[in-house]
């Protein structure tokens, strides 16, 4: 998440809009906007919104302000405060929101104990001979990162400065290297634990576990064309990604020894959530039970990192629970204006096909994923296309993969791309249009499993079936 601090001017205008919905009911002078129809005065909400976001308000705010103003003009000041206050308590006591800090807590760990880079030096020993072979395995590091973190931009960030250095020293090309570790952090969000599917399953009220499960195989589908595609290039042009060093089977094996306590958490975490053994907060709980344990016998952890992992998961989901309550409010004001039906209306007389829609909302996903960042874009669309995915006959599980993969692509697309933007940070000397290039190929292969899914839905359906997690 791209969490900007509140400047003055966009607080100052977010507070005018809080007031005006304040002062304008308490006087009814907007009376004319009140004998409006809902539906315009949720346009114009809208509208106002994407003001705020514009002037520099963190969407979380931006989306709680507007709601409450909102309530106020369209209801009366008890019936906003109601709503309000009964957001924040649902939310706030939901036991399922305590898996947000623990996910995090896990990434943290991994991240401050050096576990990612046994990881990247395991991978590397295996893959390292291939076609393009460094790139190849900070791909697949990036995925065995994301299954004990949850997280994308924690990904480029940790892995970029072990995989970027590697790869200069056989001269790869810039843009191959750069692009692939970017794209390849996408994969946090996707490979389960992942925190965007749990934000989605508290506002859809999906099965949290159901989507961890449904994310599996496309995760390992984008992982094996992601490197499918640097190898590809690679044999069309060994310059761009020459071979790594040699190791000997013996080297290979021992590379193990430090990452199988990692992939037996894992393993527990989601096969505890796959057998119905825990719940995804408990399984949360374990995961980091077990990397405290793993950390404390490698002798890793110490008062520090541990008081920096702490004070990090904390302060991101602080950020992620404003998110959240503030999509909650909004969702609800849009429902009340009837913006929804609306637009479910307006489909059902189209007579569009199904998968004609799925194609409108994936172009919406890809211009907002160039203005926003991931949880603005998922957090601005639910609302509007939960119901139009229900309607359609979509099952919701299947539509939080669907969306999860179309929020990847607003981690690598021009101008935002918050991943390309971190991936600059760790290699400052390569310009960003090389790394937006670099993302290129990947891009267009998340649009092809895009449609894929959308085509076969079953690709993730079919796990969560089987665990008797969906119909």
């Amino acid at each position: 998440m791209n969490a900007k601090a509140i400047n003055l001017p966009a607080l100052g205008l977010l507070v005018v809009l809080i007031a005006a919905g304040l002062i304008f009911n308490a006087t009814d002078a907007l009376g004319a906007l009140k004998s409006l129809d809902k539906g315009a005065v949720g346009l114009v909400a809208f509208a106002a919104m994407m003001l705020l976001i514009v002037v520099g308000v963190p969407i979380g705010f931006a989306m709680l302000g507007t709601a409450v103003a909102g309530f106020f003009i369209v209801g009366r000041a008890n019936f906003a405060e109601t709503q309000l206050s009964i957001t924040f308590i649902e939310q706030g006591t939901s036991f399922v929101f305590v898996a947000v800090p623990l996910y995090f807590m896990m990434g943290q760990l991994v991240q401050r104990t050096n576990i990612a880079y046994d990881l990247y030096e395991c991978v590397y020993r295996w893959l390292g001979r291939l076609p393009g072979g460094l790139a190849i395995s900070s791909v697949v590091a990036c995925g065995g990162f994301g299954a004990v973190s949850g997280g994308s931009v924690t990904a480029v960030a940790t892995m970029g400065p072990m995989c970027i250095p590697a790869m200069r020293r056989y001269n790869y090309d810039d843009s191959l290297a750069t692009g692939s570790v970017a794209a390849a952090g996408t994969l946090g969000i996707l490979i389960p634990p992942s925190i965007i599917m749990i934000g989605y399953g508290i506002l859809t009220e999906t099965s949290i576990g159901a989507l961890f499960i449904a994310g599996i195989i496309p995760g390992i589908l984008m992982t094996l064309g992601y490197s499918a595609t640097i190898a590809i290039k690679c044999m069309i042009n060994p310059e761009l990604g020459p071979v790594g060093e040699k190791f000997t089977m013996a080297e290979k094996v021992r590379s193990l020894s430090k990452v199988t306590p990692v992939f037996l958490t894992f393993i527990v975490v989601i096969g505890g959530i796959y057998g119905g053994i825990f719940t995804p907060t408990e399984a949360a709980g374990v995961g980091v039970i077990a990397l405290l344990a793993i950390a404390l016998v490698m002798r890793r952890l110490n008062l520090t990192n541990f008081k920096e992992s702490l004070l990090k998961s904390m302060h991101t989901s602080a950020m992620i629970f404003v998110i959240i309550i503030g999509g909650h409010m909004m969702g609800k004001f849009v429902v009340l204006t009837g913006l929804t039906s609306g637009v479910v209306d307006w489909i059902n007389a189209a007579g569009l096909s199904p998968l004609t829609v799925m194609l409108m909302i994936s172009l919406l996903f890809i211009v907002l994923g160039m203005v926003l960042d991931v949880w603005g874009m998922l957090i601005l669309t639910i609302p509007f296309t939960m119901p139009i995915i229900m309607n359609l006959g979509y099952d919701p599980i299947w539509f939080g993969v669907y969306a999860v993969v179309m929020a990847e692509l607003a981690l690598i697309t021009p101008p935002v791309g918050i991943n390309v933007y971190v991936m600059a940070k760790m290699a400052p000397d390569v310009p960003l249009t090389k790394i937006f290039a670099g993302v290129a190929p990947f891009f267009i292969f998340t649009l092809f499993l895009v449609a894929l899914i959308t085509i076969f839905p079953d690709i993730a359906m079919w796990l969560p079936r089987t665990a008797g997690m969906a119909l």
